[in-house]
Formats: C-alpha cells, sequence, structure tokens
C-alpha cells in the first residue's frame, strides 16, 4: 500500500502577509500560532534581518482539514496565467441558477475583500456546471466552483 501524503500550496508573491490575509478571510483558514519562544509572528520576525522580514506567512485551516497554505515573498511579478490554480468550493450540491447566485454572492464577498472578478463561465450540462473565475489581490486565478 501507498503511503497517503498532505500537500501544502505555496504562493509566491510579493506581500505575503496580505495575501495569506486575505486567503484567510476567503477560506475561513487562520494564522498559525508562532513557534515556541516567540508571543508573535512580529516578535519572530524581528528577529530576522532586514531583507527577509515580513518574507513567510502561513495559514492554516482551523478544523484541520484543507492544507496549509505558505506564502513566499519573490522579487519578479507575476508574468501569466498560472498553471495550477485554486477551485474554491462554493456551491456544492447545487445546480443552475441556484448554484450561480450561490457563486455570484461568494464572488461579491470576495471583491469586497479584493480579489477581481475575471469571467463566468454559464452551466452546460452534463460536463459543467458553471463557475466564476476570479484573482487574488497580487493576480493569482481561482475559480468559484
Amino acid at each position: 500500500m501507498t503511503d497517503v501524503r498532505t500537500v501544502q500550496v505555496t504562493f509566491d508573491c510579493a506581500d505575503p502577509r496580505a495575501v495569506g490575509l486575505f486567503w484567510n478571510q476567503a477560506l475561513g483558514y487562520q494564522v498559525p500560532p508562532p513557534p515556541p519562544g516567540f508571543d508573535s509572528w512580529e516578535a519572530l520576525d524581528a528577529t530576522l534581518p532586514a531583507d527577509q522580514q515580513g518574507s513567510r506567512w502561513a495559514a492554516v485551516d482551523p478544523n484541520g482539514v484543507g492544507p496549509r497554505l505558505f506564502f513566499q515573498r519573490v522579487p519578479e511579478p507575476k508574468q501569466s496565467k498560472n498553471r495550477l490554480h485554486l477551485d474554491v468550493r462554493a456551491a456544492p450540491g447545487l445546480d443552475g441558477d441556484e448554484r450561480m447566485a450561490a457563486l455570484e454572492s461568494e464572488c461579491e464577498r470576495l471583491v469586497a475583500i479584493g480579489a477581481t472578478r475575471i469571467s463566468r463561465t454559464e452551466p452546460a450540462p452534463p460536463m459543467e456546471g458553471g463557475f466564476i473565475v476570479m484573482a487574488d489581490p497580487e493576480g493569482n486565478e481561482f475559480c468559484l466552483d
């Protein structure tokens, strides 16, 4: 039998804290506690060389179900469409107009916290239930599904 592995999803970004806080709000995630010996992440950050301060951030599912998200600062801006993206399950089990209304509602909430709406694909049964393509505050694409 093969061992099952867990995954961490890593985002390259210019502002790890800002992108991480967006995804906390988007997914209901939270900031993990700082390592032993530190009262806060800011206290740990203060011990790092100036060029490394603010270079990393993390978000975790408070229920321990979803993958850990890790955000790392990179010097270059985003260049093109993601080759991998997240599907945020905002309307599981819903179909047709009810599904699209739930996706639109979640889209509005995410736009209010910094996301950008890119496009909407209408349902086309039996293969396509419909979805909305969005981007986080730094342009990383994701779908509301």
